[in-house]
């Protein structure tokens, strides 16, 4: 058996909607797809670029042919290669979790046990709303039938929170998630329009403020009616004592930490200190959401539902049941 080497080719994925957040809009995403083969075993791992780190497939293709990983020999060594050369987070992710999947591949495991987790089994997810004209949000409820979720995520702006989340309560009996993706400086503002939104039924807030608003987020933790979740101001750093100080919970994207190995050491270390935990998602296909999936047993909450938002899924390694979401065990795993 030969040494496996490393392959990465970009696919197009096209989505059913518009994608808009706070910071930007798409119809597309271009995602990295990192094979790993010794010509019998493969494992495959999905890298997906997101601008927010200056991430692109542009970047990702010259980062891996620089890259030389012949002769790895195991797990450790490839991620210590990885974060010692500054590989983006999201390609080391795709490169990691492919060797992961060859590995388990050859060893007829899965990844839970080959990580010494419990077994996924059937899980809720919360399904996002993106960024639309408030006009529109009736018959996107409807034709998505988003009533078999257990929890909405609302992605808002500070111009439209108050009447998204409110004209969104009257189709939805679920709590709501929501997400501004750092679109507010002012705590005090953002203060305002959360006491307006008393009686909607809201689970938590989730990264209001830029990452850069330190003192911004101790303030809101003190103030807020509601919990405040950690997204961009976790990536495959933390400063725990300053996330506890400043946040109820945080948001674990692999994307973001460059890896199952420190996306496990993140999760884990947040329960320690009293944090909820949540597994988030950039959009993926199956193949990148079951990786997320793997990890379930150590979150709190789910948001893994970016394969939903895709025309067509490459990797359907995941299929979604009222809002539960269980490894398709007719694929086997990668």
């Amino acid at each position: 058996m030969s040494n496996p080497t490393f392959h990465i080719a970009f696919h197009r994925l096209d989505l059913k909607y518009t994608w808009a957040i706070s910071r930007n809009a798409t119809d597309f995403k271009l995602n990295g797809f990192v094979t790993v083969s010794d010509g019998t075993y493969t494992g495959i791992g999905e890298a997906a670029p997101n601008v927010r780190y200056g991430e692109t497939p542009e970047s990702f293709q010259t980062w891996f042919d620089s890259l030389t990983l012949l002769g790895i020999q195991n797990l450790e060594e490839l991620a210590q290669t990885l974060k010692a050369q500054n590989v983006p987070n999201a390609l080391r992710f795709g490169i990691e979790s492919a060797w992961v999947h060859y590995v388990c591949a050859k060893e007829n495991t899965t990844v839970a046990r080959f990580f010494g987790l419990s077994e996924p089994t059937l899980h809720q997810t919360s399904f996002t709303v993106p960024i639309m004209p408030i006009g529109d949000l009736a018959q996107y409820f409807a034709t998505y039938q988003l009533g078999r979720f257990q929890f909405i995520k609302l992605k808002v702006n500070r111009d439209n929170l108050v009447d998204f989340v409110r004209e969104s309560r009257k189709h939805t009996l679920a709590p709501i998630i929501v997400d501004a993706n750092e679109a507010y400086t002012n705590p005090d503002i953002l203060l305002g329009d959360l006491k307006k939104l008393s009686d909607q039924n809201i689970e938590f807030i989730e990264q209001p403020f830029p990452a850069a608003c330190f003192e911004e987020y101790r303030y809101l933790k003190n103030k807020s009616p509601f919990p405040v979740f950690a997204d961009e101001s976790i990536t495959d750093e933390a400063d725990f004592d300053y996330l506890a100080e400043s946040f109820h919970g945080i948001n674990v994207k692999l994307m973001k930490a460059g890896g199952y190995l420190n996306a496990i050491h993140l999760l884990k270390e947040a329960r320690k200190r009293g944090l909820k935990t949540m597994i988030g998602c950039m959009v993926e296909t199956g193949l990148g959401i079951s990786s997320g999936l793997h990890l379930a047993s150590l979150a709190h909450y789910l948001d893994l539902d970016s394969f939903l938002f895709l025309k067509n899924d490459l990797y359907p390694l995941v299929s979604e049941m009222d809002g539960k979401l269980f490894l398709d065990n007719k694929q086997r795993p990668v």
